[in-house]
Order: C-alpha cells, then structure tokens, then sequence
C-alpha cells in the first residue's frame, strides 16, 4: 500500500468527523449554552458513547497496551475493572447531584456551580485555574498519540511533528465550527466504530497467531510471569493508587465532569453510569490483551514506539491498519475536541465573563472561546514536540492533579457547613504540593521529588486526603461568609 494511500485513509476518516461537525454547526443555536452544553438535550446513547469516546484517548490505544506489552495484562483490571466500576459509582455520587443542581440553577461549568454556592468568584476562578493548569498535558498528550501514531503506520516516513501538527489542525477547526452537539454526534460514530474496529482487530490477529491459546501460551513463554496477578510494577500501592487516583480524576476532568449538566433528564444519566462498567471492559479487553499478547509474537517494537501499529502492520493488511490507526485519531480528536469546548468554557464562563466583561453578550463569549480553543491547543502542540515523557507518564500527570479537586467537591455536594475558606483551602494547598512535585522533575533548579513513596503508592493518593480533611477541618473552624448560600444546592432527587 501506497504511502498516499495510507494517508487518505486516514485524512479522510478525520474529514467524514469533521462532516458532521459541519451539520451541527448548521442546527445550531449562538448561545453559550448550546455550544457548551447542547441546550442540554442530549438522551442516553448520546450521552454515554459521548462520555465513552471522550475517553478513547492516547492513554487508551496507545498508554494502555504499551503498559500491557512492558509489564503485563493486570492494567486491564486497574482501568477495565476497577476504574470500570469506580468511575460509574461516582457518575452517580458526583454526577447525578450536579445534574440536579445544575439543571434547577443553569450552571454551564463546575467553578460556576461552586463559585455561586460560595460567593467566591476567586474559588471560581481557582477551580477554572486548576483545571486549565492540568488539562494542558492531557491536550498535549493526544497530540502526542497522534504523532507517534503517524509515524509508526507510515515506518516513519511522516515525522512525528507532521501527525500531532494534523491532529491539532482537526481539532481546532472542529471544535470552532462544531460546539457540543457536534462533539456529541460525532462521538456516538467514533465510539460505536472503536468499539467495533478493536474487537475485529483482536480476531484478526488471533487468527494469525494460533487462536486465544496459541497466543497466550506464546505469551507465557516469553514472559512467564505473566500469567500471575502482580508482580513487577504492579504493586498493590501502584494498583490501588492508579485505579483511585484515575477514577477520582476523571470525574474532574472538564469535558466529563461538565456532561453531567448535558442530559436532557435524571433517568438519562441513571441509565448511562448503569451501562458503564460493561462498555468500558467492552473496549480494553481487547485493546490492552493485544498488548499483552505481542510479547510471544515475533515482531520488533522499537524502544519508544507504540506496541498496537507495530502488531496491526505485522498480522493484518495495511488498509486495515490505517483504518484503526485512524479511527485512533479520530478518537483522540474526539478527546481533544471535547477537552478543549470545555476548557474554552471555563475561561470564558469563570475568568473572563466574572473578572473582565460581565456584560458580555452569550454571542461574544461564544466566539471568544473559539479564539482560546485555537490559542490553547496550538500551545499544547508546542509542548508536544518536547515529548516531556511517555504517554502513561503524562496522562496520570494530569489524573492525579485533577483527582485533588474530587473530595473538596464531594464535600460541597453534601454537607451545608462547608465554608468558602474551607474550599478555597482544601483545593489550593494540595494542588500547589502536587505541582511542586511535578515540577521538580523538569526544572533543574528544584530538587527532585518523589511521584510514589513506598512501593508504589502515589503521592497524590496522600493529597487526596489532605485535601478533604482541610476542606472539612478549615471549614470547621471557619464560619460562612455572608455570600454563602447551601440553599443552592439543596435539591432532590427525580
């Protein structure tokens, strides 16, 4: 197969996603609201595929099986099971409580929601600050997918640069056209397709190899330990840290955490976290087992390259490794789309409209996001071209600083005596710990610290705790502002 050829397969699935961008920009209305939150009408296969595809990011196709090639298949029960299970428990507790208060108040962001309970614009301004501080990496980290992608389909024929710099190009011309009811519908399509695409793509290298049993036993013989639970990286501090600190930071992260205001009803968002845990095992099992399984294979994944095109060239026709490589893309755009629509938001919502143009029309504020949506991704792709670490490095990076943010908001959520200075506290300080942590890796001036303590349990696990019992321990001491209203959230359930 022709380079060309490669190359249109996958420029072309990027253009039928950028199609239905196109149409949703036709139907929609220029609000704020309709670009950020589809006028909250989305149902419950929109939203759970959406919710789903907005995850099918680099971490997934390219972090996950790398891991599984290097150290074994137990990150399937970190992110297929655990975080499967997890993550759709605080769907419930986090998510369906925002809805609830979101659709009585018409909050378009988190900072909005808790700024208006606390009288804070500074919290606001804080929780925007934070979240736009750790979704910079995981912006850069798709990008970074995509150009290893890129390059390892075309044998590095297409350098690096050129496969983030496409992705990138895609995703800020789709997001300025698109707004939330593109990212929505295109991420149902993107969605239902991996899900489809991986599973033939596991069958057909099977076939290839001996069947389930030629291949598992081919991977016991290369790397016996294998075939046992831990072992290696997989610590119980790693295991337990991982699969806490993922799930916690998921719920944070801005394009999921603001799906929680999107659905057009309760049962919408009852039924979707319900359906969860079976769709996302759906997905990794055979993902990162064919990561697994390319240790018994005789095929030579350079060091640095991502193990899923390496093993897709080898076993199945290169028609049929470009589609998924772009489909791959075309689900880390769905990511980037959706990370940057709600980034955008919440600086124009919670920085912007509060600190520098209160009257700004919803017309105004819509294109200004636009503008940052541009700004922000170029500056992540910048950053990219530095490969600042592996892509599991800096996807759990950006986990972990969003994950310090969950037990201050749950704390919110449920107890009317928490206090804006409890918040502010329960947030910033762990936050400013964990960044120092991260920094003093890349700055030479810093002394380095450590990321994990004691075989494996993650540092921001600890900070997890801090942050909740400053929350409630400052909050204590502290007594409402006159701004403070637990009235806001006081909701009960459809």
């Amino acid at each position: 197969m022709s380079l060309s050829l490669q190359l249109g397969i996958v420029v072309g699935y990027l253009l039928v996603a950028l199609a239905i961008g196109l149409l949703a920009y036709r139907v929609a209305e220029a609000t704020a609201e309709d670009y950020y939150l589809a006028s909250r009408s989305i149902g419950t296969v929109v939203l759970l595929f959406t919710t789903f595809a907005t995850l099918l990011s680099a971490f997934t196709f390219f972090g996950g099986p790398n891991l599984a090639y290097e150290a074994g298949p137990e990150w399937l029960i970190v992110m297929g099971a655990l975080d499967g299970v997890l993550f759709a428990v605080l769907w419930y507790v986090i998510g369906y409580k925002q809805w609830l208060i979101g659709n009585r108040n018409g909050y378009l962001t988190l900072g909005e929601m808790l700024g208006d309970r606390f009288g804070s614009p500074g919290l606001r301004a804080l929780v925007a600050g934070v979240s736009l501080i750790w979704l910079f990496p995981y912006v850069m980290l798709q990008q970074m997918g995509a150009g290893e992608a890129v390059a390892g389909l075309t044998g590095g024929a297409v350098p690096y640069w050129a496969g983030a710099a496409l992705i990138t190009a895609f995703m800020i011309l789709y997001v300025v056209l698109a707004g939330m009811r593109g990212v929505a519908w295109t991420d149902t399509v993107q969605g239902l397709f991996m899900l489809s695409i991986v599973w033939i793509a596991a069958v057909w290298v099977l076939s290839q190899v001996g069947g389930l049993g030629g291949a598992t036993a081919s991977m016991l013989d290369a790397r016996p330990e294998f075939g046992s639970f831990g072992g290696g990286v997989y610590t119980p501090g790693f295991i337990i840290s991982s699969a806490i600190t993922i799930a916690f930071g998921v719920t944070m992260f801005p394009q999921i955490n603001q799906r929680f205001f999107v659905a057009k009803r309760g049962e919408v968002l009852k039924k979707s976290f319900a359906l969860w845990p079976v769709l996302v095992l759906l997905l990794f099992l055979p993902a990162f087992m064919l990561g697994a399984w390319a240790v018994g294979m005789p095929v030579d994944v350079p060091e640095g390259a991502n193990v899923l095109p390496v093993v897709l060239n080898e076993y199945t026709p290169m028609w049929f490794a470009a589609l998924v490589i772009a489909g791959a893309m075309a689900a880390m755009m769905s990511s980037s789309d959706s990370m940057l629509l709600s980034g955008s938001s919440y600086f124009t919502r919670d920085v912007y409209r509060p600190f520098v143009n209160p009257d700004a029309s919803e017309r105004r504020e819509a294109w200004l996001g636009r503008i940052g949506v541009a700004a922000f991704a170029t500056g992540a792709f910048l950053a990219s071209l530095l490969r600042p670490g592996t892509l599991i490095e800096v996807g759990d990076t950006a986990f972990s600083g969003f994950a310090l943010l969950a037990l201050p908001v749950i704390c919110a959520l449920y107890w009317d005596g928490i206090t804006r200075d409890g918040m502010v506290t329960g947030v910033l300080v762990p936050q400013v710990a964990y960044l120092t942590v991260v920094l003093s890796s890349v700055l030479p001036v810093v002394p380095t610290l450590p990321r994990s303590v004691l075989g494996g349990w993650d540092v921001a696990l600890g900070l997890m705790v801090l942050s909740a019992a400053l929350t409630l321990g400052v909050s204590w001491l502290t007594t409402p502002t006159a701004d403070d209203d637990p009235s806001r959230f006081a909701v009960a359930g459809d």
